[in-house]
């Protein structure tokens, strides 16, 4: 009789898993039908490099595909995508140009990725009111390069070609934030789908005034979102008269604190600098090796000036004086455009030029902002915690907003140096947080900084913000693990 129970109960097993398999194919053949009607057969893939394509980014986390990619060509087919994700509780990863630095595209419940990069139009463009509406496809370079007969550009810089749409959902800004801003002072509007397929407009339907004080501010709520609360299918920007005249400069110095006084006492003498990037002396050697380039292997200020011919002058003379008064050297001067590309390249391509220290190994950027008056000391403590836990990791900074960068280079197949270097992330964003900074001042939180964020704003915020996403998405379907996690109250 016992035998026989088991037998039954075997059988019942069977069926229910029969059943279940049965049903879970059926359903899932219904999603997949939904979406080919939807955005065309084309624009709907299962292939295992598609999937993983799309289930990294830049960071160090591993891949994480999604179970299928979907490439809509307008709002109303995200629109309707997302009806059909919400109706049957497949979580939704949008997608820009995977140029991200926190794995904020990993699908970590699965589901469906949304790629955004058929959706590329530059639309409505008002010269004479300096700004400019773009579909998610758009890159700041593509956006640039279109606008280079108008005399206007878009000057936020991440160095990546990111997408705009991206940018906005990272709060991203780089080397020009010092002047002009970063993505939360530069998007006016936003067009957003909800996890139910809702459209909204943060600032009113094809609104674009230069300031408002109407309402919530929604249009930053979702700036700096990583896909959290929606998918943002345009945004509206600001843009800028394209300067009468640029000059780049590189001065070195004898110490960070020399070359941080220097920036310091730069924008407090009004000096409108248009770019103050910060190399230490690991970098520039990094950068002299990579890019060809000969410069002293010290602590090093890359630095632009924005202006008409005559204001140039005077914000040159400034510079090198306050430069001049803390021991910085003569400035090397890059002139004409080449010459200011090929060093503003040698900067972008930092990255790169890090990971070759270590041909084989990976690099991974990790970034904080502190007060300015903070930036040498977090800088002296960082370079000292480095060298003590025998890592390698290049100092590079906006040195101008107090946000700088340290990028590891570590061996992807040493587990013992993947965690010491994870270790090391946490000590530096703990620091910065010790200091009256943030563990993040341009990458995202994604999935790696989590645990920092309960940490920098404290529980009660965590809470507010944990009730924001559960009133935008109940269902816990936008882009699921990243920045919040359910539960960690």
């Amino acid at each position: 009789p016992s035998r026989r129970l088991l037998s039954l109960r075997w059988s019942l097993i069977q069926y229910r898993n029969i059943t279940l398999e049965n049903t879970t194919r059926v359903s899932c053949n219904k999603v997949l039908s939904a979406f080919r009607t939807i955005c065309g057969k084309d624009n709907v893939s299962l292939g295992e490099a598609i999937r993983e394509q799309h289930g990294k980014d830049e960071s160090v986390h591993r891949c994480r595909p999604p179970d299928v990619v979907v490439f809509p060509r307008c709002v109303e087919e995200v629109s309707a995508l997302a009806k059909v994700c919400h109706d049957h509780n497949l979580p939704i990863i949008p997608f820009g140009t995977g140029t991200g630095l926190e794995g904020g595209v990993g699908a970590v419940k699965g589901g469906v990725c949304f790629s955004l990069r058929n959706m590329d139009q530059i639309l409505d463009l008002h010269p004479e009111d300096f700004d400019v509406t773009v579909e998610p496809g758009v890159t700041r370079k593509a956006l640039n390069a279109y606008l280079r007969d108008t005399g206007l550009w878009f000057p936020v810089d991440p160095g990546a070609d990111a997408s705009l749409c991206g940018m906005a959902a990272t709060s991203a800004s780089g080397t020009n934030a010092v002047r002009y801003g970063t993505m939360r002072e530069n998007v006016m509007n936003l067009e957003v789908v909800l996890s139910n397929g809702t459209v909204i407009h943060t600032a009113g339907k094809g609104r674009r005034p230069r300031k408002t004080s109407a309402g919530y501010n929604l249009t930053n709520l979702f700036v700096g979102s990583e896909g959290t609360l929606g998918i943002i299918t345009k945004t509206t920007l600001r843009l800028y008269g394209v300067p009468e005249a640029m000059v780049s400069a590189v001065c070195s110095f004898p110490s960070v604190q020399a070359a941080v006084d220097s920036t310091v006492q730069i924008l407090q003498t009004g000096v409108p600098i248009a770019r103050i990037e910060f190399l230490d002396d690991v970098m520039i050697d990094a950068c002299n090796k990579f890019s060809s380039l000969s410069y002293p292997v010290t602590p090093t200020l890359f630095l632009e000036f924005h202006g008409s011919e005559r204001s140039l002058e005077e914000q040159v003379s400034t510079a090198e004086e306050i430069t001049q008064s803390n021991e910085g050297s003569d400035f090397q001067w890059a002139r004409d455009a080449e010459t200011r590309n090929r060093l503003w390249k040698a900067r972008h391509d930092a990255w790169y030029a890090a990971q070759a220290l270590r041909p084989g190994c990976k690099a991974y950027s990790t970034d904080v902002c502190v007060p300015l008056s903070q930036l040498p000391q977090i800088i002296v403590e960082t370079k000292k915690d480095l060298l003590e836990s025998r890592l390698t990791g290049p100092i590079a900074g906006h040195v101008g907003d107090g946000n700088f960068h340290c990028l590891m280079v570590v061996d992807p197949n040493d587990p013992d140096e993947l965690h010491q270097v994870h270790l090391f992330t946490e000590r530096l964003a703990r620091r910065a947080l010790a200091m009256d900074g943030t563990c993040t001042g341009e990458h995202g939180v994604g999935l790696g900084k989590r645990a920092l964020l309960c940490e920098e704003v404290g529980p009660l915020a965590i809470q507010v913000m944990q009730g924001l996403k559960d009133s935008l998405d109940p269902r816990n379907l936008m882009n699921p693990g990243k920045i919040l996690q359910r539960g960690e109250l």
